[in-house]
């Protein structure tokens, strides 16, 4: 098949260093290109990819201090796409808004991967609007808030088998924490647990600039009184094998509902079991007592700490290459752009009554 992958400009494709939704274009695009697709991504232009490779920018616009506004990148990149769009059997969106107005007017089947939370209230309307829009989830858990839509399916994400090397003991005797640091993601928590089991807490992670009050006034306060907890700040993919596959466990003391959680898959892709709180797609990604513990509150959190040396790390690796793999995830797709491209999976569109304008039902 044909296929365009259309990307997020914020960073490159695979991103070189935070950005999960970027990152999981880039596995599918290449996985794609290695099962014989012809694939075209639209990305930033220092994306690295087997893929024909189409620039809307020079480079990731989070990292390129001349760029004061995303948006007319965004809308060149559509014009490319659109230009570009009879060369397709089917083209794939990744950017969650800015395509949905014009995707009536192409002759190609498309369909968009929603990447982040639906349950922000300005919301509701768009999606109410755009409901005939064929739309992907990341997990089941994803759709809860977002009225009647045309869901094709949902798809979990996956990672190269040979992304992360297997782990066999955790070496390096600590907890670790991998994200971003934000109120949602509770890195607050994860030291209280650390601290509360007496054991060693790495954490490496973001700090966005919509988050640097909360690092200032709560996490780096929270940092300098416990010795025994270490910033590494952002880490590249190289630095987060060892990282990951060191630790004795990767903390996820989520409080939102997580849309799919990228790095407990790859903790497990280290044989690294995940204690998780439940919320969002935990229940989906984690299998309780097998490739981890999922917790309800930060108590159950640090008791868990003491019973995740039970948990073998050989079947945590075998599990993430039987669920979560990319190889699993871009079949999963396959199926989606077959059924887009005969045309099973269209909804008819909805069309005005004479005189008068009607509103799509749901």
């Amino acid at each position: 098949m044909k296929i365009a992958q259309v990307a997020p400009l914020f960073e490159s494709v695979p991103p070189r260093l935070y950005g999960g939704t970027e990152r999981i274009v880039s596995y599918l695009t290449e996985e794609l290109v290695r099962r014989g697709h012809d694939v075209t991504l639209f990305a930033s232009g220092d994306s690295i990819t087997a893929a024909e490779l189409v620039p809307a920018a020079p480079r990731a616009l989070r990292l390129d201090p001349t760029v004061r506004d995303a948006l007319p990148y965004h809308m060149i990149q559509l014009d490319q796409v659109r230009q570009r769009a009879h060369r397709f059997d089917v083209i794939h969106f990744h950017v969650d808004l800015f395509q949905m107005p014009f995707l009536g007017s192409l002759d190609v089947p498309a369909l968009t991967t929603l990447h982040g939370r639906l349950d922000l209230p300005d919301l509701v309307p768009f999606y109410r609007h755009f409901c005939r829009t064929p739309l992907v989830s990341i997990s089941d858990d994803q759709r809860r808030p977002m009225p009647p839509v045309h869901w094709l399916g949902t798809v979990h994400h996956g990672l190269p088998e040979t992304l992360l090397p297997f782990s066999p003991q955790a070496r390096g005797g600590y907890l670790a924490f991998l994200g971003r640091i934000s109120p949602e993601k509770r890195p607050d928590r994860a030291i209280e647990i650390a601290a509360r089991s007496g054991l060693p807490l790495r954490i490496a992670a973001k700090v966005d600039a919509a988050d640097r009050t909360y690092w200032e006034e709560t996490i780096r306060p929270l940092i300098a009184r416990h010795p025994q907890v270490e910033f590494l700040g952002e880490i590249d993919e190289t630095q987060k094998a060892r990282f990951l596959g060191d630790a004795l466990a990767l903390l996820f003391p989520i409080d939102w509902p997580e849309p799919f959680g990228l790095v407990m898959i790859e903790a497990m892709a280290c044989g690294t079991p995940v204690i998780a709180f439940r919320r969002g797609s935990v229940p989906e990604v984690i299998d309780d007592g097998v490739t981890g513990l999922v917790v309800e509150s930060t108590d159950e959190a640090v008791a868990a700490v003491g019973r995740i040396g039970a948990l073998d790390r050989r079947t945590i690796r075998a599990t993430f290459e039987e669920r979560f793999s990319a190889a699993r995830m871009a079949a999963d797709y396959e199926r989606l752009y077959a059924r887009l491209a005969d045309g099973a999976a269209l909804m008819p569109r909805a069309r005005p009554a004479q005189g008068r304008t009607v509103t799509a039902l749901n």
